[in-house]
């Protein structure tokens, strides 16, 4: 049962930097991949990025070279960097923790980029 908590949104300037987290605590199961999601209005969600068990990652390429994907193990914690932010990177950013037992989903934070 790990139901992720995520910090770290709010409103940056273009071409500043944000960091996000998602963490869950207390979970019996093994995660097996962590990913961040984003939809903005009147768009299809998107994957922006997963980190695997064996440390492996994924990046969308509209954040590849920008964002960076982390994790603590011992915390079950997964972090966001995301730097050069763009307008069009404005969103609702979802985590999604992948489990053997399960999906579990975060509330979702905005982030907007605004000048």
């Amino acid at each position: 049962q790990v139901q992720p908590v995520e910090s770290g949104g709010g409103l940056v300037q273009p071409g500043g930097s944000l960091r996000l987290s998602c963490a869950a605590s207390g979970s019996i199961v093994s995660i097996v991949a962590m990913h961040w999601y984003r939809q903005a209005p009147g768009k299809q969600r998107e994957r922006v990025a997963t980190i695997f068990n064996d440390g492996g990652t994924y990046y969308a390429d509209s954040v590849k070279g920008r964002f960076t994907i982390s994790r603590d193990n011992a915390k079950n914690t997964m972090y966001l960097q995301m730097g050069s932010l763009k307008p069009e990177d404005t969103a609702v950013y979802y985590c999604r923790h992948a489990t053997v037992g399960g999906d579990y989903w975060g509330q979702g934070t905005q982030v907007t980029v605004s000048s």
